[in-house]
């Protein structure tokens, strides 16, 4: 099989080499940089994970005088997407975006089952013991990644193991 390499049009406007004198050039973002830019700093796009500490109305804005849309229940996993002095704007699991109070928010993180059942495990590991089963939208204490796809999670009746991270959200 042979290829031969041809020279392709960019995909972004470019501007003439020859210039006038006195005549600046333009920088344009090549949108090429911009991509490795964001997939070399994954924190410029990574958002915490917070959870609800006692039963919160989330608003569709930042003040108490804004819609109410929904209660949030204790322990509802929300991931953080802007931080103010009082209020946090979060989004559920479902994609939504939200206001609520920070003071009803917790710093201690909770996962909430996303699956019918799942099963939480003894290790990182499919073939280990079964501790429990989690059915869905079951909350459960995040207490770490292990970074190979698998999250240490504690039930409310303080039994430990590891649940599949794919089975989970807020972590």
């Amino acid at each position: 099989m042979s290829f031969s390499l041809t020279r392709m049009l960019p995909p972004y406007p470019t501007f003439p080499r020859k210039r006038e004198k006195g005549q600046t050039r333009k920088a344009i973002l090549n949108p090429w940089t911009l991509l490795m830019l964001l997939a070399v700093s994954p924190a410029a796009i990574a958002f915490d994970f917070v959870s609800v500490a006692e039963p919160a109305i989330l608003y569709d804005a930042n003040s108490l005088k804004a819609k109410k849309l929904f209660v949030a229940t204790r322990y509802l996993p929300l991931e953080q997407v802007v931080d103010l002095a009082d209020w946090v704007k979060v989004r559920d699991v479902t994609g939504k975006l939200f206001w609520i109070e920070k003071r009803q928010l917790s710093s201690k993180r909770y996962v909430m089952v996303t699956v019918l059942l799942t099963s939480v495990r003894s290790n990182p590991d499919d073939k280990a013991d079964v501790v429990f089963k989690a059915t869905q939208q079951l909350a459960l204490e995040w207490l770490g990644n292990t970074g190979s796809g698998w999250v240490r999670v504690r039930h409310a009746d303080g039994s430990t193991g590891y649940v599949k991270s794919t089975d989970v959200w807020g972590d």
